[in-house]
């Protein structure tokens, strides 16, 4: 078994963690500040994947730290939104704006190669939209704050995914998966002493939150992304809103509405369309190998 299969496969258990993780992000914050959390998940989650890893880290050239450096960045960047997000909207929405990550991931490769997408994205995007608008729009044409800022997530997240497959193909994707988990956990701390009153967790509930969210969801998480391609991330990280309702059911208790069980399937349903455009490319460059020479 390959390492890519065998990264895509624990990707799919870390899932389960990842959808998870807006539990543990509620329980966090009722006692630590947004920052601190970030900061306790990320350094927790570097000493850890450090010492299981540490042989690669002899061998840090300055490409791979400011690389590093960059992916760091944009972690914080995504754990900050979904951080601050999550308190102000239900982990299920959360859940689910977050998966927007899978259509951005290949709008963003269109972008790069400029060129229109696919129908499959192009579609899948019209329902994803239509998804989101069921799901977070209330009486009038607006979303809370933490709707928005959940959607940056995915934006900032898509961003991570397409620079991490770009880096790794000159990089040891160990070493950067450890590193940037650091630079991370490094940016957040600064916030943190500069924002709030940066302190240890003092309660039960604290603990597993920030031990759930550095060791289950960081951990093992990241570095897993580092041995897999972008497009099979994404469709991997399809099934993470699902995760996320159904823990936000069972541990915290939220109700889902007609309205937002709808919302959610259609939000689902855009996803995987999206996902048929690596379908299809995939049956094309298969058909085209079969050819004759």
């Amino acid at each position: 078994m390959s390492y890519r299969t065998r990264a895509n496969m624990m990707m799919v258990g870390v899932n389960v963690f990842w959808g998870m993780s807006y539990v543990f992000m509620k329980m966090g914050l009722s006692s630590l500040g947004s920052f601190t959390i970030i900061a306790l998940r990320c350094l927790i989650a570097f000493l850890i994947a450090g010492l299981f890893f540490y042989k690669p880290l002899l061998h840090i050239t300055r490409k791979t730290i400011l690389s590093s450096a960059i992916l760091g960045f944009l972690l914080f960047s995504v754990f900050s939104f979904v951080t601050f997000g999550v308190s102000m909207t239900s982990a299920s929405n959360a859940g689910f704006l977050i998966s927007l990550t899978v259509i951005f991931v290949p709008l963003l490769n269109c972008l790069l190669v400029k060129k229109l997408p696919s129908w499959p994205i192009g579609l899948g995007v019209i329902v994803t939209l239509t998804g989101i608008g069921v799901l977070t729009l209330k009486h009038s044409f607006h979303m809370n704050t933490g709707d928005v800022l959940c959607i940056g997530t995915a934006l900032c997240y898509a961003i991570h995914i397409t620079l991490t497959g770009t880096f790794t193909k000159n990089e040891n994707p160990i070493v950067l998966g450890i590193l940037q988990l650091g630079f991370a956990g490094l940016f957040a701390l600064i916030c943190s002493f500069l924002f709030e009153h940066p302190s240890i967790p003092a309660t039960l509930s604290s603990w597993i939150a920030i031990l759930g969210l550095g060791v289950l969801c960081s951990a093992i998480g990241f570095i897993c992304q580092a041995y897999t391609t972008p497009t099979h991330t994404g469709l991997i990280f399809a099934t993470e809103p699902i995760f996320a309702a159904l823990f936000a059911v069972l541990f915290l208790h939220e109700l889902f509405t007609l309205k937002e069980l709808i919302g959610s399937v259609i939000v689902v349903a855009g996803i995987l369309i999206a996902q048929l455009d690596d379908l299809l490319l995939k049956k094309r460059v298969h058909y085209q190998e079969t050819l004759p020479k």
